[in-house]
This record gives C-alpha cells, sequence and structure tokens, in this order.
C-alpha cells in the first residue's frame, strides 16, 4: 500500500514538472520569438527579428490610395527599390512565420504593421541675404542625400549627404526652385522658392513681372521682401479687378486679375505705401511707384468680336469649336485668336464697301463699328479700341449681346448727275439726287464714319470770299467731315455742286436718310473722275 502511493506521488510530481516545462516552454517561445518594426535613420524602416522569432514570409508596403512600393531586407533594413516621394506616408506590413514547435506554443504566424511618413528635409531660410561678395548657401532642417534646384538659368542636381549646400556666386538677388530628397531612394519633394537679396537699407523688393516691360491682361504681379511686410498694401492709381494676397508668412504680395483681368492696352501704375529698394539682376534703385503696359487686343481678334455681335458688313466663323463664354477663355483669345474665316452678311455689298474691308487692317468699316459700339455703350466715340471697349466687348460676348441696328451704307456720286444711295441690311433704301461743294469749297472724297447725328441744328461759317454765313433751323444733319455732313436744304434743283462741302439733299429725302445713319455710319465721297 505505501509502494503505491510513492508511486501516485511520484507520477503527480513527474506531471507537475511537464506541466511547469511546458509552461516556461511557452513563455520563452513567446518571449524569444518576437518581431518589432521601428523607424529608421537611413532606410524606410527596421525590422528586428528576436532568436526565435523564425522567417518573413511576407514583406510589403504600400502608399497613399493602396499603391504597392517594393521594399527589400538589407539586414533588417527595410529599402523601397524604387523612388518614393518625400514627405509621403506608408504603411509597411510583416508576417514571420514561425518554427512548428515554437508555432504549437505561440501561434504559426506573427503580423506587424507599421505606418512611417519619408523624411523630408526643408530650407530653413528661404529669404537669405547675400553680403559683398559671399556666395549663396541653402541650409536644410535635416541631412539631405540630394538637391534639385531650378531657374535662375537652368536646372542642376547635387549630390549633399549634408545639412548645408554651397551653391557659390550668384547675381546679386533672383529666385530658384529648390526640392530636396533626405533619402537616396527618394523622388525629390515639391520645389520651395528661394529668393536671394543683397543688403540694403531701404526693404529690398523684387518684382515680376519686370517693371516697365509689357504684360498680358491676366498676368500675376508679384512682390517678393526680403522681410515681412506689414498691413499697408500698394494701390493701383485706378481700380483694377483683382485683389492682393499675403503668401509665405508675409514676404510676398500676390495680385491676380479677376474677371476680364487688366484692360488691354492700358498703362499700369501701382504706388508703393513707402520707398523701397527695387532689385534686379544688376541693379538696384529706389522707388515708390512701379509700372507695366498691358498688351493691346488682338486686330483680328477685335474683328472677330464686331462681326459676332453684329457691328460689321461680315460674319465670322470658327475653325473649330467656339470661344467659350467665360471670362477667362475671352481673354486668352483676346491674345490668341482661333482661326476661322469672315464671308460677306449680304450677297449683294457695294463693291465701295467690300474693297475696304481688310480683317488684318484697321480700316474707316473698323472705325465705323467702333464708334456704333462705343455710341451704344456710352463711351467716349473715338474709333480706337481701348481698355474699355475691350471690357465691354468681352462682357456683350459673354453675355450672348449684339447689336440690333442693322448695318448702313452712305455712297455719294459726284459725276453729273450727282446722286446718293443709301444701303441698309442688303437693300438699297433710297436714291436721291444731292448736291455736293463747289469747286472753291470741294466736298473732300473718301469714306468717313458719322461722328455728330442731330434733328437739328444751326450752322455757320465762312464763305469763299471771307463773308460769314448762319444758317438756322437745318434739318436731319449727320457730320461726317469736319463740317461736312449730309443735311437737307431749300434749293431749287439738286444733283449739281452747289454746296460748301456739305451733300445737300430734298427735305423727304433727307429725313429719310437720317434715321439710317447714327454714329459710325460710313459714308462714301466718290473720287471725281479726272
Amino acid at each position: 500500500m505505501a509502494r503505491r502511493r510513492r508511486i501516485v506521488r511520484g507520477a503527480l510530481v513527474a506531471g507537475a514538472l511537464l506541466i511547469v516545462a511546458v509552461a516556461l516552454g511557452a513563455a520563452a517561445a513567446f518571449r524569444w520569438s518576437g518581431a518589432t518594426l521601428s523607424q529608421d535613420g537611413s532606410a524606410l524602416a527596421r525590422l528586428d527579428l528576436q532568436p526565435l522569432a523564425g522567417s518573413v514570409r511576407s514583406l510589403t508596403a504600400f502608399g497613399p490610395g493602396g499603391a504597392r512600393i517594393p521594399i527589400v531586407d538589407a539586414g533588417g533594413r527595410l529599402t523601397p527599390t524604387g523612388l518614393v516621394p518625400s514627405g509621403e506616408e506608408v504603411r509597411v506590413d510583416v508576417t514571420i512565420r514561425r518554427s512548428r514547435w515554437i508555432g504549437w506554443f505561440a501561434g504559426r504566424t506573427r503580423h506587424e504593421t507599421l505606418t512611417v511618413r519619408t523624411p523630408v528635409a526643408a530650407v530653413t531660410d528661404r529669404w537669405p541675404v547675400v553680403t559683398g561678395n559671399a556666395g549663396l548657401d541653402l541650409r536644410f532642417t535635416a541631412p539631405v542625400d540630394h538637391v534639385v534646384v531650378s531657374g535662375d538659368g537652368g536646372r542642376r542636381a547635387y549630390q549633399v549627404g549634408a545639412r548645408t549646400l554651397a551653391l557659390g556666386r550668384r547675381r546679386a538677388t533672383g529666385t530658384i526652385e529648390v526640392a530636396t530628397a533626405a533619402r537616396r531612394w527618394e523622388l525629390p519633394g515639391t520645389p520651395t522658392r528661394v529668393s536671394w537679396f543683397p543688403k540694403t537699407v531701404l526693404p529690398a523688393v523684387q518684382v515680376s513681372p519686370a517693371p516697365g516691360s509689357e504684360i498680358s491682361a491676366a498676368t500675376p504681379i508679384r512682390l517678393v521682401f526680403a522681410q515681412p511686410v506689414g498691413t499697408a498694401r500698394p494701390h493701383f492709381s485706378e481700380p483694377q479687378p483683382g485683389a492682393w494676397r499675403v503668401e509665405d508668412g508675409g514676404h510676398t504680395l500676390l495680385f491676380e486679375p479677376a474677371n476680364l483681368g487688366f484692360g488691354f492696352g492700358a498703362t499700369l501704375h501701382l504706388r508703393l505705401p513707402r520707398a523701397v529698394s527695387l532689385v534686379g539682376k544688376n541693379t538696384t534703385s529706389t522707388v515708390h511707384a512701379l509700372a507695366w503696359t498691358v498688351a493691346p487686343g488682338s486686330l483680328l481678334r477685335l474683328h472677330q468680336l464686331l462681326a459676332q455681335e453684329g457691328y460689321l458688313p461680315v460674319v465670322w466663323k470658327p475653325a473649330g469649336a467656339d470661344v467659350r463664354r467665360t471670362p477667362a477663355a475671352e481673354v486668352r483669345a483676346a491674345a490668341d485668336p482661333p482661326a476661322g474665316s469672315f464671308s460677306w452678311r449680304f450677297p449683294n455689298t457695294p463693291s465701295e464697301l467690300a474693297r475696304q474691308w481688310s480683317p488684318r487692317n484697321v480700316t474707316e468699316i473698323t472705325r465705323g463699328a467702333l464708334m456704333t459700339f462705343e455710341n451704344e455703350h456710352g463711351l467716349a466715340v473715338d474709333g480706337f479700341a481701348g481698355p474699355r471697349v475691350w471690357h465691354a466687348l468681352i462682357a456683350d460676348a459673354i453675355a450672348g449681346k449684339s447689336h440690333r441696328g442693322g448695318y448702313s451704307y452712305v455712297y455719294v456720286h459726284t459725276t453729273l448727275p450727282q446722286l446718293l444711295t443709301l444701303w441698309h441690311d442688303g437693300r438699297t433704301i433710297l436714291t436721291s439726287p444731292g448736291n455736293t461743294g463747289i469747286p472753291a469749297a470741294p466736298t473732300q472724297p473718301g469714306t468717313y464714319p458719322v461722328f455728330e447725328h442731330i434733328p437739328v441744328g444751326e450752322m455757320k461759317g465762312t464763305n469763299p470770299d471771307g463773308s460769314h454765313y448762319d444758317d438756322p433751323g437745318i434739318r436731319w444733319i449727320s457730320y461726317f467731315h469736319g463740317g461736312d455732313a449730309l443735311h437737307s436744304f431749300d434749293r431749287s434743283s439738286f444733283g449739281t455742286p452747289q454746296s460748301l462741302g456739305c451733300v445737300e439733299l430734298p427735305l423727304a429725302a433727307a429725313a429719310k436718310v437720317w434715321p439710317y445713319t447714327p454714329i459710325g455710319t460710313l459714308v462714301t465721297i466718290e473720287t471725281p473722275a479726272s
């Protein structure tokens, strides 16, 4: 009986020792079969395997959106095999496969995940002041492997391996774009603008485009200061569409024109809050104001718009899609007109009018159309496409507005009997005898746009013999050249030279002609036969 008890106790002790051994083995397996992922000073990540960890079954990395990034394990350092953008978030996934006997205790596989952001080395001073003959040095927040410098005459890549890149002597001032990669397996990141300045007493500023240059209507104006600006802002002598924006921690003022941009052909004058040192490639000057000229709009596009809006005797058809009715598209088209073709609006256009048309030259047809447009829009009537005319033309194009008055043309034959012909929208409205100027005061031949249009007025002047005349109550007057006008006059006959330069018409004919000859209507006086 005692022997039996000893056997039972021995079995219990053996069982307990076995349980302890198994527990210790399991504890050791857990303790010595681990794996950790951590950040690394040169690789994307570091993988540390404990002695009983087993082997790497899979090793993957993913960028934003799940894009896979190939990586390799070089002694525990996990490094991309291709180039990865700097500053990009990357997720690293590792699967470890344990041995069978450890797997029995700790599980056959182990998963580790680490999310890291690829390192970024930033420029510490983006507005350095370079004194004397000192070179331009770029300093970074961390060591960089390689750097790409663009601008200032080209693009160059540098192998660095330090926190500083010496670029050597440069011109007095300038701006470059600097893209850095902290690791050899990184792509250079988003370029950073670096502007350097000479040492000056007044605040130093770079201005682009260069003052005095010609710019487009949509060109932004950028002022970069060596030191942050205060609250004061520059202002244009005439209000411009757009607003100033402060960038780069107060170092940059940027004006981006809005809507239709600066006026075509305008001169911009920008007044600064205080005197500054304007620094250029080779000069430094003290200025209180800046100026630019805005490139004029294309004459071809001017004709396209005038035709499109019904102010010309021609129509225009684009070769492809028409210009979109947006400010940006119309401003671009004004500088770079689309291809297309012009054709006559009416099949029976008078030859005297047709031979004056040229889409690439300013003719009296152009001037007359502009004067009509200016008069209808309450603008100064001068027959020139200034900034306000362009803006109004483009605004009408965007709104789909067009001229509703039709197209009129007056032709005066000076051979006997003298006749006036009124043509409107493809048909002859009237042909009437008329009187032109006597040999001592002839009506000047040529084509002229009507510039004044009044129903009744007083006409004064000097006769060829030096005496003066004063005729009140003259009806249906359309002035087209100096004091020469179409108007009614009480004569016993018409069709011969009798006036002092005007084209005189019978009252009924003048009354019919007058509504068709608003400002801008062209009047051609035939060249007399020799």
